[in-house]
Order: structure tokens, then sequence, then C-alpha cells
């Protein structure tokens, strides 16, 4: 299991937490160009999180990163 020493050093964002950017096994560039394209999605619906108070909203935010952290492992799945 490979992992990416740098960027284990650095307090990663809820993205990469839950997208695991550190994890790429087969340590390809692809891989982690995806896995950081997601991190980042993630990581936007976070902002907005922190812009609202309404509870439909936090809801829908919710379901979008999960589905996102979803869409994710499809993707990395079908790559490998």
């Amino acid at each position: 299991m490979k992992v990416v020493e740098n960027m284990e050093k650095s307090i990663q964002s809820i993205g990469e937490k839950r997208i695991r950017v550190n994890f790429n096994p087969m340590g390809t560039d692809e891989i982690m160009f995806k896995k950081k394209e997601f991190a980042s999605l993630i990581d936007g619906l976070e902002l907005q999180k922190k812009e609202t108070s309404d509870p439909e909203k936090l809801r829908i935010i919710a379901t979008a990163q999960t589905k996102i952290e979803e869409a994710a492992m499809w993707t990395l799945k079908a790559m490998t």
C-alpha cells in the first residue's frame, strides 16, 4: 500500500478525508487527480453548509456529499 508522504503531513480537508486521497495503492496520477476532483466537490458543499442554517438545505447538502462519495467509489472502481 502506497501512501503519499507529503499529503500525510498536512491537515486534510473533509473532502480529502472522505475520499481518502492518501490511499492510492496503484500510485497513479490519474487516480490522484480524480480523487482530488471529488474531494474538491465535497469541500465546496462544506463551505455552503457554513453559510446557511436552513435545515432543508443542510439535508440536501449532506445527501449530495454522500452521493459524491458514492460516485467517487464507482468511478475509481471503474478506473482500476
